[in-house]
């Protein structure tokens, strides 16, 4: 599983970049790399491919967050925050400015490499959720196509970026047009019995998709809310 995956380690205390790259390459993990700026971080992401960023909060030239939605400018990688905040709004925080995950110091490594071995089950799967032929890969809203054949977004015929975590939710409700899910069932259904988040996860993506696939995302007509039950990605936009 994880002889193919890339991964960043961005961290200014090397005690713990240590002990991050000793336990990830003990569970398998092979191509490692570290930094410990956020400067060298974004400087590392703009030259090389990376799947997966473990991205500190607190970096001696600025903040996490900061440097999150530079990095998705950059890359699609999955990122997972390590922080020592803990309150609703850092970590509402963390989601809006690109994350996909976190996890709070102080942390047990094993939990870092849990999460990651989780994301890459739940990516590996994705796209042979549907094995049969002649059922569609592409995805046509008229105004947005999924192709998860591509793993691509494209919105008014232009592939547009998409995290990880994003697009395996739009991917989901794409699979189920017109049917309404709950924000627990869409916890349960894409990140998974094993992630320790809240519902306002989802409403943090739900965003995300909108700001991507809605001409207004404040007045959504694709991705809508039905009140007191959930979300609904509406079909009847199709040409």
């Amino acid at each position: 599983m994880g002889n193919e995956t890339h991964i960043l380690i961005v961290d200014d205390e090397k005690a713990i970049v240590k002990m991050l790259e000793l336990m990830l390459r003990k569970e398998g993990f092979e191509h490692i790399y570290t930094a410990f700026t956020g400067k060298e971080a974004l400087s590392f992401v703009a030259e090389h491919p990376i799947d997966i960023i473990i991205l500190d909060v607190m970096l001696p030239d600025g903040s996490g967050f900061d440097l999150s939605p530079k990095m998705r400018e950059l890359t699609s990688a999955y990122i997972l925050f390590l922080t020592a905040r803990v309150s609703d709004l850092d970590v509402l925080t963390g989601f809006a400015t690109g994350g996909d995950d976190y996890v709070t110091k102080p942390f047990n490594p094993l939990e870092v490499a849990a999460r990651i071995k989780a994301h890459l089950r739940r990516t590996e799967s994705a796209p042979k959720a549907e094995q049969s032929p002649r059922e569609t890969k592409r995805y046509d809203f008229g105004r947005f196509v999924l192709d998860e054949q591509a793993g691509e977004l494209i919105v008014n015929e232009k592939v547009v970026s998409c995290p990880t975590q994003v697009y395996l939710l739009l991917l989901y409700l794409c699979k189920h047009p017109n049917r309404v899910f709950s924000k627990s069932a869409l916890l349960d259904a894409v990140w998974g019995f094993d992630h320790y988040v809240d519902e306002n996860t989802v409403s943090v993506h739900i965003r995300r998709i909108r700001e991507r696939i809605e001409e207004n995302p404040s007045k959504p007509t694709y991705l809508t809310t039905v009140r007191g039950l959930g979300y609904k990605l509406v079909k009847e936009h199709v040409r």
